[in-house]
């Protein structure tokens, strides 16, 4: 998997198919079985979240097959590849897509939504109940109503309200199902919600692993080898995208400077910061304001 993957974007997504949008920061189908899916692999430059209705896909994210049926939600992060798709022929649903920075506007001052999102990351599917089903259609239903109205004057900040309720909820499902995980696998699984947790803390100023596991009472080698085996991520991509996340909302929604930022995010100096972000998002913070 290297860079030279087509990407799948909402500014590409909206020459391609007919779905509902507002700028490249949403986009809305209201039937998933119809849309043409590439052969080759793809890296998302969105998140997707996707409920399907009746049939079943098979697919892959990361190289790791999933599969998905009936009531099953499927939450895609932004730089995940998705390959190797196998759908059935009576397969329907819905499908949202929004932009990595739109979704950071409507979660940047709800922290703990944002932890429970990134758990999807290594849980990309999962089951609902009849009534949580009713609920996210409801949701859907409205936002579609309203990306539609286009004579609305405030039609993106109701679509952003309505979304930010709907994730509530949908939150509260991946908390449950969080819970339900951690009674089931054990210590492995609780290190790594506690570890989540800490990074949500204190990941402003302090980035090394060794702290995280000193505060879990833990070697750092145990830390490492439990969050891979849990998560198939380390922790320090854990803790680098909760950086990036935050460098991304401060400097797309505040008038800090750059060297400001640095000091907030306890980086020696701005150079450090530019070079950490140009890594991690690959364009520099100033290019990526002015984007």
């Amino acid at each position: 998997m290297n860079g030279n993957i087509t990407e799948i974007s909402i500014s590409e997504m909206k020459k391609l198919y007919n779905g509902s949008y507002i700028d490249d920061d949403i986009m809305v189908f209201n039937e998933i079985g119809s849309l043409p899916l590439p052969n080759e692999p793809r890296r998302m430059k969105c998140i997707l979240l996707a409920l399907c209705r009746h049939g079943k896909v098979q697919y892959s994210v990361d190289t790791e097959e999933r599969m998905v049926a009936a009531n099953d939600v499927i939450i895609i992060s932004e730089g995940q590849v998705i390959d190797n798709y196998m759908l059935s022929n009576d397969l329907s649903g819905i499908a949202i897509l929004i932009s990595q920075n739109f979704f950071s506007e409507i979660i940047k001052d709800i922290h703990g939504i944002s932890s429970l999102f990134l758990f999807s990351r290594s849980h990309p599917v999962f089951g609902l109940r009849q009534d949580e089903v009713g609920n996210l259609m409801t949701y859907f239903d409205l936002i579609w109503n309203k990306m539609n109205d286009n004579e609305h004057h405030f039609r993106k900040d109701v679509v952003r309200s309505l979304i930010a309720t709907m994730i509530y909820d949908l939150s509260q499902v991946i908390y449950r199902i969080q819970q339900q995980k951690n009674k089931r696998s054990g210590r492995a699984e609780s290190i790594f919600t506690e570890f989540i947790k800490l990074v949500e803390q204190n990941f402003r100023h302090e980035r090394r692993v060794s702290h995280y596991a000193t505060r879990l009472c833990i070697t750092p080698k145990y830390l490492s080898e439990t969050v891979k085996q849990v998560s198939h991520r380390t922790p320090n991509e854990w803790i680098d995208n909760y950086v990036a996340l935050e460098i991304r909302v401060m400097l797309k929604n505040t008038t800090k400077s750059i060297k400001e930022i640095a000091e907030e995010m306890n980086f020696p100096n701005q150079s450090f910061l530019g070079r950490f972000f140009k890594e991690h998002v690959g364009m520099s913070p100033s290019e990526y304001r002015k984007s």
